[in-house]
């Protein structure tokens, strides 16, 4: 009898990803507007073109003055001019007061902002803004933001490489930025494998399961940014495999399946994929999760597309993906590839029958800050995976007692990473 092959550490399993995706980084690029670009990844810098903010402003509703002519609290100063937000003052008289309001420009000669609630407006019949009272000694500089406080032109405010967060599209607008170059789209295209698959709508016949990783993994390369070509349900034929991979590899950068990746008699996946280009299959040190494929399929003019085949249980192939799917996925684009490390917190559950596998547990967050553990772990069960905010990462054979540290994994953070 064989001895078994070992098992392959997911460290080892991500770096052999990283470094199969290396020739085939996506380098084609792309202008696209910022107001369209969330997801997207940066090809080129961001530089800003101008400072901000453009020019001295207030950061409250109050008066802008001269500190020296307040040289004590009740001073009376007539009020000049109103400086609303968008329209600039003018240069500020001597012993006068400008009312100005939240993001006004500070007019030539004033170096200081009162605030409305430390100052009482009063009638005046030589002003036609009134008077104010100042109620307090201002200090030169307070309430003003200086032009160039958060950006100096020219600064890069955003690096090639990053992915676009909503609030890295405000910076990009904020320093004028309409239009950022952009990768492409990973091309990605996904199919299952499994006669025993049908799509819900359809009457179930004996034997059948609906085909559920087909939604999730779907939705999952939406989720990263993905361009992506659904091929549906291939058959359990290997004919029919390497047709589907013929297809899915014209015009795609990767091919995702689910299932087919064991050693059955009815997992044609490999043979498929030989035939038509080079595959791995891996056993990996990791629960849920164990069988994983990597390789490529070649296409007619001699290049080739990523092929990486995930388990077929639909919390292995979730979590799969989450772990290995997206460290391929950031790598093709030039994104740094490593997991996220983790957060510490404190394990609201026993759990003292580890397995020598590493191990991903669905957690959730509890009303007093500790996790709880979803109690079916199984690789079946996709109802953990819902009701999960995320994976517990646990070493190979450590058991936990309530009260440990444990590295937990939020799902929101491995799903859009």
């Amino acid at each position: 009898m064989n001895a078994a092959r070992p098992l392959l550490s997911l460290d080892d399993a991500l770096a052999r990803l990283v470094e199969g995706a290396a020739p085939h980084r996506i380098t084609q690029t792309e202008p696209l507007s910022s107001f369209d670009a969330l997801g997207r990844v940066l090809a080129a810098d961001v530089r800003s073109l101008l400072d901000v903010p453009p020019e001295d402003n207030t950061a409250m509703d109050g008066y802008a003055l001269r500190a020296a002519d307040v040289p004590s609290a009740g001073a009376l100063l007539p009020v000049s001019q109103r400086i609303p937000a968008g329209v600039p003052g003018r240069p500020l008289t001597t012993g006068t007061a400008a009312r100005i309001f939240t993001g006004g420009q500070m007019p030539a000669g004033a170096d200081a902002v009162v605030m409305q609630e430390q100052c009482e407006a009063v009638a005046d019949n030589h002003s036609e803004f009134g008077a104010v009272r100042v109620d307090t000694v201002p200090a030169r500089g307070q309430w003003i933001r200086l032009r160039g406080e958060d950006v100096l032109a020219d600064a890069v405010v955003l690096h090639a490489g990053t992915r676009l967060t909503p609030q890295a599209l405000g910076m990009a607008a904020s320093v004028g930025s309409g239009t950022l170059t952009v990768v492409r789209r990973p091309r990605v295209a996904v199919f299952s494998t499994g006669d025993e698959l049908m799509m819900p709508g359809e009457p179930l016949r004996p034997g059948a399961i609906y085909n559920s990783n087909r939604f999730t993994l779907r939705a999952l390369l939406l989720s990263a940014g993905c361009a992506v070509q659904d091929l549906g349900i291939v058959p359990d034929r290997l004919d029919a495999t390497r047709a589907a991979l013929r297809e899915a590899a014209t015009g795609n950068d990767l091919i995702v399946t689910c299932g087919g990746v064991s050693v059955g008699d009815e997992d044609h996946l490999k043979p498929a994929a030989q035939a038509e280009g080079e595959l791995q299959n891996w056993q990996l040190a990791i629960k849920p999760g164990k069988p994983l494929a990597f390789g490529h399929i070649r296409r007619g003019d001699g290049t080739a597309a990523l092929l990486l085949g995930l388990p077929g249980n639909p919390v292995s192939a979730f979590v799969t993906w989450l772990l290995c799917g997206t460290t391929l996925l950031r790598a093709m684009q030039g994104l740094p590839a490593a997991l996220p490390p983790g957060l510490p917190m404190r394990a609201g559950f026993d759990w003292p029958k580890p397995d020598k596998r590493r191990e991903f547990l669905r957690v959730r967050i509890a009303a007093d800050d500790t996790l709880e553990l979803f109690a079916n772990q199984s690789s079946g069960v996709l109802t953990s995976a819902v009701w999960a905010d995320g994976l517990v990462d646990n070493p190979p054979g450590q058991g936990i007692a309530r009260g440990d540290s444990v590295r937990f994994m939020p799902l929101a953070g491995l799903i859009a990473r």
